[in-house]
């Protein structure tokens, strides 16, 4: 494992520390590096509570989108949901079914294949819905690009409602209505909703309208799941949604989820945002990576106890294969970055790359070498590739200076996707490494590590664990608190794991000893010497029913380093 630069944030004002007095210095330290600077944010944002969400008539074209649902239910017309693979379009897309179900409505569930079909709307799809006697699509996570299809589509006699949350083109689809939070002449106050979230928002629009929006309480676990899983930030709105969604989740979990958490050997009731992003997520994707997404659909909506323990299993063995796959082939890419030298944009080619796990594959490169990096299939006509980028670097604005030489592109400044004719990718390859070498001249490219605060260990005994707890959910966009330890005694240290790729520690600083576990560091036995200063958070460890507290070592130097 690398080591990373250690950047300490900077200490609140003393006249911050006095106005947030009712809090632990160190909780209002940690509210003050989130950037909650007035008394009104830090209420909302500890409270997470239903102030933190939007009135839905704020998102664009919202209006245009009940009106022409309700006249759908009003008429018995059949209603499609056109949801994306992964698991933000399958969550949007059951939400969406079980919620305009119980408005009465003829609504079929639509996912294209991911390796036959790719991303988007396709023309065949929608000419075939049609002869199906479907009069209206509603898109969940995908449509923002599909201007042609769209085009297409009015001439078929059908009508399509667009909801998406990624960047919109210049060229904007004329669909009946367009929901998207990051359209120009979006009013919304958050723009950071997920493809399910959007949905969400419609669904809460169509049942304000008929007074039954308590009914949506029971499908937030869908919100939640999709957030977390699509790496949205856990800020604003997003706050609100999950942490509720978690609670429904702990507390009274569908059937799916439920088998789904058994079959993981999660502990029921003390779910967080990191089981989903760790655990449920990947399992929920791996069904769109390796086969068909309609069978994580199928999971989370199903009401066969019979049924969730078949698709359970089934998405246990695709998650495997999954991971086998992605080892292998990130083995592959891995050798071809370093052959060619470590760039300031990473690119891995090959005819044999799996589609259904690229973007992962370029993640974890992105995450090792802290460059931007794109991992493409090459195929014979069309060639077709996933982007992971870093903060520094907006890879949608590179793949949309570069637009000419692209058949289809989509995605936010961290993550896109695209395909393109082959015979274009030399000149494609050219183009990204000289914007990314302009971009990036100059910029320090090692992986950063914010660290909240400087504390001893003795600092996190008492209470301290659960006054941090206040500030969950924890993931993109509220990291969980990252502390820094200088001089700590290592009373033991080996190596854990079946290949020992984790260490296993046991510290000790003026008397108060913890355990510790330092994740991927198996390689850096020999750096580990006493003292040490340590970087961590701080994690519950569940073992034979008992809850004990650890830190999770994020990085670490020998004290005599200075």
């Amino acid at each position: 494992m690398n080591h990373s630069r250690w950047n300490i944030l900077p200490p609140a004002p003393a006249e911050y520390l006095a106005n947030t007095s009712d809090f632990p210095p160190l909780i209002a330290q940690l509210l003050y590096n989130r950037g909650l600077t007035e008394p009104s944010q830090l209420e909302s944002f500890i409270t997470a509570d239903k102030c933190l969400s939007g009135n839905p008539f704020l998102l664009p074209d919202m209006h245009r989108a009940v009106a022409r649902i309700y006249r759908a239910l009003l008429s018995g017309e059949n209603i499609a949901i056109y949801g994306d693979f992964d698991a933000d379009g399958i969550t949007g897309t059951a939400l969406l079914v079980l919620g305009l179900s119980r408005l009465g409505s003829k609504v079929t569930p639509y996912i294209p294949h991911r390796l036959t079909e790719g991303y988007g709307l396709k023309t065949a799809t929608l000419e075939n819905l049609c002869r199906q006697g479907v009069s209206l699509i509603i898109t969940v996570d995908c449509g923002i690009t599909a201007f042609s299809q769209v085009k297409k589509a009015q001439r078929m006699g059908l009508n399509i409602i667009i909801t998406d949350h990624h960047t919109p083109p210049t060229e904007i689809p004329p669909a009946i209505a367009v929901v998207n939070p990051k359209m120009p002449n979006s009013n919304y106050p958050f723009s950071e909703l997920a493809g399910v979230g959007v949905a969400f928002k419609l669904l809460q629009a169509l049942f304000q309208g008929v007074g039954k929006e308590k009914q949506l309480d029971e499908l937030i676990d869908l919100v939640a799941l999709g957030t977390v899983a699509d790496m949205m930030p856990l800020r604003g709105e997003n706050r609100y949604l999950v942490k509720q969604g978690l609670k429904l989740i702990n507390a009274t979990p569908r059937l799916g989820v439920r088998e789904m958490i058994t079959q993981a050997g999660l502990n029921l009731g003390s779910l967080d945002a990191e089981s989903i992003s760790w655990v449920l997520a990947p399992r929920l994707n791996a069904a769109g990576r390796l086969a068909h997404a309609m069978g994580s659909y199928k999971l989370l909506t199903t009401d066969s106890p019979q049924e969730a323990r078949q698709l359970t299993i089934w998405l246990e063995q695709k998650n495997a294969e999954r991971q086998k796959l992605t080892a292998n082939t990130l083995a592959k890419a891995r050798e071809q970055v370093l052959a060619q030298g470590i760039l300031p944009l990473l690119i891995a080619s090959d005819e044999d790359y799996p589609g259904g796990i690229m973007g992962l594959v370029a993640g974890r490169l992105a995450e090792e070498f802290c460059r931007p990096t794109i991992v493409i299939r090459i195929g014979k006509q069309t060639s077709g590739g996933s982007c992971r980028s870093i903060p520094q670097f907006n890879v949608i604005q590179a793949l949309n200076q570069c637009r000419d030489l692209l058949l289809h592109f989509g995605g936010h400044s961290q993550a896109a996707g695209f395909t393109l004719p082959t015979e274009n990718l030399a000149r494609f390859k050219q183009t990204l490494l000289q914007l990314a070498s302009a971009e990036l001249a100059g910029v320090d490219l090692r992986p950063s590590l914010d660290i909240d605060a400087e504390v001893t260990l003795a600092d996190l005994a008492g209470d301290t664990y659960p006054s941090i707890q206040q500030l969950a959910p924890f993931g993109q966009g509220n990291p969980a608190p990252a502390f820094l330890s200088h001089g700590v005694e290592v009373i033991d240290c080996q190596t854990m794991g079946s290949s020992g790729e984790h260490l296993r520690l046991k510290l000790r600083q003026s008397g108060t000893v913890w355990d510790g576990v330092a994740f991927r560091f198996g390689d850096n036995l020999a750096e580990v010497s006493s003292p040490l200063d340590i970087v961590y958070n701080l994690k519950v460890d569940q073992w034979g029913g008992e809850e004990r507290l650890r830190l999770n070592i994020l990085d670490f130097a020998s004290s005599h380093k200075k």
